[in-house]
């Protein structure tokens, strides 16, 4: 399986001007902009670190999921969430031809945790032997950050904030997020299940 980010998170949509208004940096001085693309790249850390701990996109963004097989022929959880619309579902033979599965045959489930794509008769259309499944989708809780979940939104700002107050620490091995950044964002990560037991 392998799940591809198709486009990226506009600059637009990265909230660099409340950044500086949440870390309190001057304004109002001839190189105001100096820090803006800096304060961006932690933006997007942040964004990419949390979507990463919790599942969930956060930013709308299209998406290309490949897969061998369906885990089950009437519902293929989908591994991240919120997906707004399936773009396309295509069948991929061993030598690489692509043909659209039909869109009447199948349709998805929205959840905000673990959004499935659904047969709509007996099964999901036949992967191909040897072949594999692409599945095109838009995720994310919309276009613009106003759209986010005020504590995801939050955990954002705290962990980008984080990132660039220790940009110049040489330690390494500090893998976890800071306290405040995982109590906001626990009650948005996914438990799965898989063979009866939690992954």
């Amino acid at each position: 399986m392998m799940l591809i980010e198709e486009t990226t998170v506009p600059s637009s949509a990265l909230p660099v001007a409340q950044m500086k208004n949440h870390m309190r940096l001057g304004s109002g001085f001839s190189d105001d902009g100096l820090q803006d693309q800096v304060l961006e790249s932690f933006l997007r850390a942040a964004v990419a670190a949390i979507e990463a701990r919790t599942g969930k996109i956060l930013i709308e963004r299209e998406f290309s999921w490949t897969l061998t097989a369906w885990r089950d022929g009437q519902c293929q959880p989908l591994p991240i969430a919120p997906v707004n619309a399936i773009t396309s579902v295509m069948l991929i033979t061993t030598n690489g031809e692509e043909t659209f599965a039909d869109g009447d045959a199948w349709y998805l489930v929205p959840d905000n945790q673990r959004p499935s794509l659904r047969a709509v008769g007996s099964s999901l259309p036949t992967c191909p032997t040897n072949g594999s499944i692409r599945i095109g989708m838009m995720a994310g809780f919309g276009p613009e950050w106003g759209d986010l979940p005020a504590d995801l939104s939050q955990a954002v700002m705290m962990l980008a904030a984080h990132y660039y107050e220790y940009r110049h620490d040489a330690a390494h091995g500090r893998v976890s997020l800071p306290f405040g950044v995982s109590a906001l964002i626990e009650r948005y990560r996914t438990v799965r299940m898989f063979m009866g037991g939690r992954i």
